[in-house]
C-alpha cells in the first residue's frame, strides 16, 4: 500500500541527516495521499540508519493505524492536525535543528532581517504560544498541532512553510515530504543568519516592506519572474 509514497517518505528522512537537520532520531518527516486519506510517516524511535520503506507507517488522517508492524512518530497527532487544517500541504517535517530551535526556546519570531529570507517566506516565521498546563496533560502532541493551526490563522501555509512552536522547535510543511524537507531546511538556514545579525546588530531592523515584497513575489507571485518557464525548458 502506498509503496511510492513510502519510499519518498524514507528518501525525505534520509534527508535529514544528510543536511544535518537531524542527529539521533530527533526528527520525523511524513507524506500525505489526499486521494486517499492516508499518511505515511517515520516509525517513533528508529535510528535514521535502520529506516526502510517497509518500516515506513500508514495511519488515516484520525491516527488509525491502516498499515505497519511499529508504532508511528509519537509526532503523528501533530502532523495530522496539519494535514486535516492545511489543505496546500503534502508534507510535514518536524526537527530539532540547532538555530530554529535557539529562537523557539528564547520565544521569538525569526524577523525577515534580508532577502534570503524573503526570498521563500512571506513574512517573519511565526512563533506559537506556550502550551498550558492542561494542554500538556491531555493531548500533548495533538494540542501541539492546534496551537500551530492558531498561530497561523492569519496566515497562508503556502506562503509561510513553517513555524517555531515555543520551547520545543520548528515544523515546516510542503507540497511533497521533499518540498517540506527543503522548507525545514531554509527555516533552519535563516534561523542561522538570524542569530548572527542580531549578534552583531542587537537592534537591528527587519527588512523594509518593498524590497520584502518584491523577492518574495519574483519567486512565487502572479507575475513570477525567477527561474525557467515551462516554455524555455522545452525550447532549451
Amino acid at each position: 500500500m502506498l509503496e511510492t509514497l513510502k519510499q519518498q517518505v524514507l528518501e525525505a528522512n534520509l534527508e535529514l541527516v544528510r543536511k544535518r537537520l537531524v542527529i539521533l532520531t530527533w526528527g520525523n518527516v511524513s507524506g500525505l495521499s489526499r486521494e486517499k486519506g492516508l499518511v505515511v510517516i517515520k516509525p517513533s524511535g528508529v535510528p535514521y540508519e535502520q529506516l526502510r520503506a517497509e518500516n515506513m507507517v500508514v495511519v488515516d488522517l484520525e491516527g488509525r493505524l491502516v498499515e505497519g508492524r511499529l508504532r508511528p512518530s509519537s509526532d503523528t497527532p501533530t502532523h495530522l492536525q496539519l494535514y486535516r487544517h492545511f489543505d496546500c500541504i503534502g508534507g510535514v517535517v518536524h526537527t530539532h535543528s540547532p538555530f530554529a530551535t535557539i529562537f523557539a526556546q528564547a520565544h521569538r519570531s525569526i524577523p525577515c532581517f534580508g532577502t534570503t529570507h524573503a526570498d521563500h517566506f512571506a513574512g517573519p516565521v511565526p512563533l506559537t504560544r506556550q502550551l498550558t498546563r492542561e494542554e500538556v496533560a491531555g493531548d500533548y502532541e495533538g494540542n501541539t498541532g492546534k496551537v500551530i493551526v492558531e498561530a497561523m490563522a492569519k496566515q497562508n501555509p503556502a506562503e509561510v512553510p513553517g513555524i517555531l512552536v515555543a520551547g520545543h522547535g520548528p515544523f515546516a510543511w510542503g507540497s511533497s515530504p521533499q518540498k517540506a524537507v527543503e522548507n525545514a531546511f531554509i527555516l533552519e538556514s535563516i534561523a542561522f543568519m538570524a542569530y548572527h545579525t542580531l549578534l552583531l546588530n542587537p537592534e537591528q531592523d527587519s527588512l523594509v516592506e518593498y524590497i520584502r515584497k518584491k523577492h518574495y513575489e519574483r519567486k512565487h507571485g502572479k507575475n513570477a519572474y525567477y527561474g525557467q518557464s515551462r516554455k524555455e525548458d522545452k525550447d532549451a
